[in-house]
């Protein structure tokens, strides 16, 4: 497959089809770098909101340095993955200190930043800056694959390599932020994953080996991923008056340093539920069992019983906050959703309350 023929084609289709996202309107590298930050493992269409918020409240690299990590994680509330935006911190602190506050041109120098890999750098350097520098990530594999009827395994950091390689032999010098977005918006939009490619939309049907040998359906060959780990906790909402407890989470792990309500391992029936609240020398006046509730990560699957617990006096170990508080200030997992919902029902608030 020869890939500099799909250079013109596919930029002239670009140009007819792009989606309008906030994030091209304005393609500083600061966006560009926020944008592919929250884009990784997330949809195009929630992260727009949350884009929109970010950019408006903290506009630059000196404001993202500067913002307490607090807010930050609350402005992030629902996206997932928290070590995204701890990394965007870091690496702020990091351009400000070392770069005088602009982000490096160089890919090599962008990969040095905390949390950004081969990918986005690439995305930085080509959108933001125009230098040929591809952007590979699970879009683009999959259309490198599905042109060149390959049968490598894409989650193959070799197989990775050799398509950024390939790609950048072909790249525009006068189109190197067009080309990387239209490989992008071709992979979201027209070569879609699962089987499901969208070939009578393509602009490179015709210079297509998958598709002209009728393989477009069965590409890219991935490996098997493995099954996911199925957890069990019961969770506790503690309210004591009009406070309800929280407490952070360890520093590392899954949610690392995010706030939660208290919880256990194990799906624990009421009996042992009450055991739990004697330990923590809660003296609950009533216990009532809340609906179950589940929620999948990348690798582990949790799924949740869980108590509310009324309290006369609040114990040390935890945070009595108030609900308005709570849903305004401090970012909670959406894995307790179902519970911060019945928080926000019972004190008759929203619970889109200081959330998108």
């Amino acid at each position: 497959m020869d890939f500099s023929k799909i250079v013109r084609p596919l930029l002239r289709w670009y140009a007819g089809h792009a989606r309008t996202l906030p994030w091209r309107d304005d393609p500083t590298p600061y966006r560009v770098w926020v944008s592919e930050i929250m884009l990784q493992q997330t949809r195009t269409e929630t992260v727009i909101p949350y884009f929109e918020r970010f950019v408006r409240e903290i506009p630059d690299v000196r404001a993202l340095a500067a913002a307490p990590e607090e807010r930050l994680l609350k402005l992030w509330e629902g996206l997932g993955y928290y070590s995204r935006v701890r990394n965007l911190h870091r690496a702020a602190a990091v351009v400000v200190e070392e770069y005088g506050g602009a982000l490096p041109h160089g890919a090599a120098q962008l990969r040095k930043l905390p949390g950004v890999g081969e990918y986005t750098a690439g995305a930085i350097s080509s959108i933001a800056y125009g230098l040929p520098e591809p952007a590979v990530d699970g879009n683009v594999l999959r259309v490198a694959a599905r042109l060149a009827a390959s049968r490598e395994n894409t989650a193959d950091p070799a197989c990775r390599r050799r398509v950024r390689e390939v790609l950048r032999g072909v790249y525009p010098k006068d189109a190197a932020s067009a080309f990387t977005q239209s490989l992008m918006e071709l992979g979201a939009t027209v070569c879609l994953p699962n089987g499901a490619p969208l070939c009578d939309r393509c602009p490179l049907a015709a210079l297509c080996e998958g598709r002209r040998t009728g393989q477009a359906g069965a590409l890219p060959v991935r490996s098997p991923r493995p099954k996911r780990k199925v957890q069990r906790r019961t969770v506790f909402l503690l309210l004591c008056g009009r406070r309800a407890a929280v407490r952070r989470r360890p520093q590392t792990g899954l949610l690392a340093g995010l706030w939660e309500f208290p919880s256990v391992a194990g799906t624990l029936p009421a009996a042992r539920a009450e055991k739990v609240l004697g330990q923590w020398g809660v003296a609950p006046v009533s216990v009532r069992p809340l609906p179950k509730a589940r929620h999948i990560f990348t690798h582990v699957e949790w799924k949740m019983a869980g108590y509310v617990a009324q309290v006369r006096v609040p114990v040390a170990d935890f945070s009595w906050i108030q609900p308005e508080t709570l849903l305004e200030k401090y970012a909670i997992p959406s894995a307790f959703r179902t519970y911060l919902q019945f928080l926000g029902k019972t004190f008759g608030l929203g619970t889109d309350r200081g959330r998108l």
